[in-house]
């Protein structure tokens, strides 16, 4: 548990963050504070400033744009996460990745397990690392454990895109980018990735590539 120090000094770091007004900034790859893992929510930031960070990561998350943000990636190591995925892709791309929209959530302590051994391998993207994307082969269906914001316990099954993202967010809690995972030999900037590997799967960059999917 937090000593009344390490609270203050958390609560203290969120009113900075949040005095500016406006989306916060994202802390970029290299930050060791992306890299520490995290400290588990009980209560750190009391339910008003909690609030307010929860609106702040949602509106930093959507001008960014992404589908998901961390709080590490906005230089704060508490155990706190939203996703929200409105699902703008065409039909094709949607089936083939299970990609189907999400409502906004926020994540509190939560850890993931996988169901099956099925695993998907896409081209996967983080804020965090700006401009590049890397194919990851993830679980394909994972059950999330945790908390929402108001404390009622999270107990729930996710599949294809939306199993991506809970485990991209949950991976940055613990410390984990989504590189460590990848097939470094797909690394792709944006503008290549925009260019030659659109597929709605990775099987021609894997091909031309030299790597190998699940």
């Amino acid at each position: 548990m937090a000593s009344p120090s390490d609270r203050a000094s958390l609560a203290e770091r969120v009113e900075e963050l949040l005095a500016d007004g406006g989306p916060l900034p994202i802390v970029a790859a290299g930050d060791p504070v992306l890299r520490r893992g995290t400290e588990r929510y009980d209560g750190q930031l009391g339910p008003d400033l909690l609030a307010r960070f929860v609106r702040a990561l949602r509106d930093t998350m959507h001008a960014a744009p992404g589908v998901g943000l961390a709080a590490p990636q906005v230089g704060v190591a508490l155990r706190i996460a939203v996703i929200e995925d409105p699902a703008p892709v065409p039909e094709e791309v949607a089936v083939a990745r299970g990609r189907v929209p999400q409502p906004f959530r926020v994540l509190v302590n939560p850890v993931y397990e996988p169901v099956g051994d099925g695993r998907a391998a896409f081209f996967e993207g983080c804020l965090s690392v700006p401009g590049y994307q890397a194919v990851v082969a993830r679980h394909a269906e994972v059950r999330l454990r945790g908390e929402d914001e108001h404390g009622v316990a999270v107990d729930e099954v996710f599949t294809g895109w939306p199993a991506r993202i809970v485990q991209h967010e949950t991976d940055h809690l613990d410390g984990t980018l989504y590189l460590d995972r990848a097939e470094l030999r797909s690394l792709s900037s944006n503008e290549t990735a925009a260019a030659r590997w659109t597929d709605p799967t990775p099987r021609a960059a894997a091909t031309e590539l030299g790597f190998e999917l699940p």
